[in-house]
């Protein structure tokens, strides 16, 4: 499991008073009351949960009270329910603590009291509903007094950080991920048209003259349907020809007459009475019999015949209204789904773009929010050879597995990454902060500590972006709500570290 630890010493110390003339008061714990314990704050990441605990420094026969915020990194919420046992070791001893509940939402709070000075192990081991993580903190020290944690960790001063408290991100949309080591490539920016993907729009029409009925009123463009749902039928009830309810009744006695034919040559071919070629011309004749009843009695109730959706979607258009008549093969009304579209692109020749050298494409369905085929199965179904003939550019065609809420269409931003990818250090394009062609992103020191730091960029793929300076692989980074870090730190207050819970 790969961890990023970083640790925080925010020492809280403020110096006894003293009178000479009276003794020195005392807390319980043996201190001078003024006195205060150097306070430590460590954080670190799994690939599940983000830690952040408070604790003062461990000394001998001391109680200290820990602030564990513990974190689910995806969609970076609070850890709501669950138990947290908290174990200091050193060798094969140790001492444990659980905290069977947390104490305020992601916030859990155990209790240590050390029993031996020196280095241990520090365990968190959290069990919630949904799954289970452990945590270890190596070389935690634990001092034979306060004098020498004092002596040992010394004074802390401001480090000019922003601090955003968990409470408050907790409270907001909020993401944070590593930055990473990876390959980008050349990037062509274009634009793309959604399309509807072959099977996602099926075309109902009218399979016999008749009347159409509405089976809701609001039949209506956009309204969204479900499969088997119906959504009109065509009734030819008091026709004088095309009658529905005559049809079916005639391919049902035509049917009924070449089943009973069809058994009886049967039984005589099979007893070598009749020549085999008598019998194939009597099973040809059943077989499209039977056919031609099935198609016409098929969604037929009563003397309508019944049009219900193909599959899940929405009504992409209506051809008719409420009552017209309408003859067989006419156009009533669409079902188009969301699930799969075509995005066709167009880019210049030049660029050399292939099969081959394709390495994937981003699309944006929103302002921001970019997406890669890959994620959903998606693929490119071709690129053109030729250009086409009012216009000096080659297509790329993409199938999106994907539900795309735009209408057909639309326009969308498209990147297309091609090429030879290079190793290096990638952000993801939400983290970016721009003011005026200038980029930066908020880097979390600590859980409750950022630091806007700025960066040159290269490369951008929609998804990811090249760092070419500023940042390092291992660097945690806040993907959504960079903009909230921001205003913190134009506030003008900042919240005292070492809040209590």
């Amino acid at each position: 499991m790969k961890k990023y630890l970083i640790i925080v010493l925010a020492l809280m110390a403020t110096a006894c008073k003293q009178n000479k003339e009276e003794d020195h008061a005392h807390n319980p714990d043996g201190s001078h009351v003024g006195d205060e314990k150097p306070r430590l704050d460590y954080t670190i990441w799994t690939d599940d949960t983000e830690l952040f605990v408070e604790f003062p420094a461990l000394i001998v026969g001391q109680p200290s009270k820990f602030a564990a915020h513990f974190t689910v990194l995806d969609k970076h919420q609070p850890v709501r329910e669950g138990s947290v046992t908290v174990s200091l070791v050193k060798g094969e001893k140790g001492i444990r603590s659980t905290a069977d509940a947390p104490s305020s939402p992601g916030i859990f709070s155990p209790l240590l009291q050390p029993t031996g000075p020196g280095e241990h192990q520090l365990i968190f081991d959290l069990t919630t509903p949904q799954y289970t993580d452990k945590i270890i903190i190596e070389d935690i020290m634990v001092y034979a007094s306060l004098d020498e944690a004092k002596e040992a960790l010394g004074e802390a001063g401001e480090d000019g950080s922003i601090s955003f408290l968990k409470e408050q991100a907790w409270k907001t949309a909020f993401q944070t991920e590593p930055v990473i080591k990876g390959e980008i490539f050349d990037v062509i920016k274009t634009s793309g048209v959604w399309q509807p993907a072959q099977g996602a729009l099926k075309t109902m029409v009218a399979t016999t003259n008749g009347t159409v009925n509405f089976s809701t009123l609001n039949l209506t463009e956009g309204m969204e349907v479900t499969k088997g749902q119906l959504l009109l039928s065509v009734s030819s009830q008091g026709l004088a020809s095309n009658n529905l309810s005559a049809e079916v009744a005639k391919a049902k006695a035509n049917y009924d007459q070449a089943a009973s034919e069809y058994n009886r040559k049967k039984e005589l071919y099979e007893s070598k009475i009749i020549p085999k070629a008598a019998f194939e011309k009597v099973e040809s004749n059943y077989a499209i019999a039977k056919a031609e009843y099935q198609s016409i009695a098929s969604g037929v109730s009563g003397d309508s015949k019944q049009i219900r959706a193909p599959f899940n979607g929405f009504i992409r258009s209506v051809n008719v209204a409420n009552g017209d008549y309408v003859e067989q093969g006419a156009v009533l009304i669409s079902v188009a789904t969301e699930d799969s579209k075509v995005l066709k692109s167009q880019i210049a020749p030049t660029y050399g773009l292939t099969m081959e050298n394709f390495k994937g494409l981003w699309y944006q369905t929103e302002t921001g929010n970019w997406k890669n085929i890959s994620d959903s199965d998606g693929m490119i179904l071709s690129i053109s050879k030729d250009v086409e003939k009012d216009s000096p550019l080659i297509s790329v065609f993409a199938r999106v597995n994907d539900v795309v809420p735009v209408p057909d269409g639309s326009l969308t931003q498209v990147h297309i990454a091609m090429g030879d990818g290079k190793p290096t250090t990638l952000v993801p394009e939400s983290a970016l902060l721009e003011d005026y062609g200038n980029y930066s992103v908020m880097v979390q020191l600590s859980g409750e500590s950022f630091e806007r730091r700025s960066i040159t960029i290269g490369k951008r793929n929609g998804e990811n972006v090249e760092v070419l300076k500023g940042l390092q692989a291992g660097d945690v980074v806040v993907t959504t709500g960079a903009y909230q870090v921001k205003m913190a730190s134009m506030s003008g207050t900042t919240p005292a570290h070492g809040h209590e819970h």
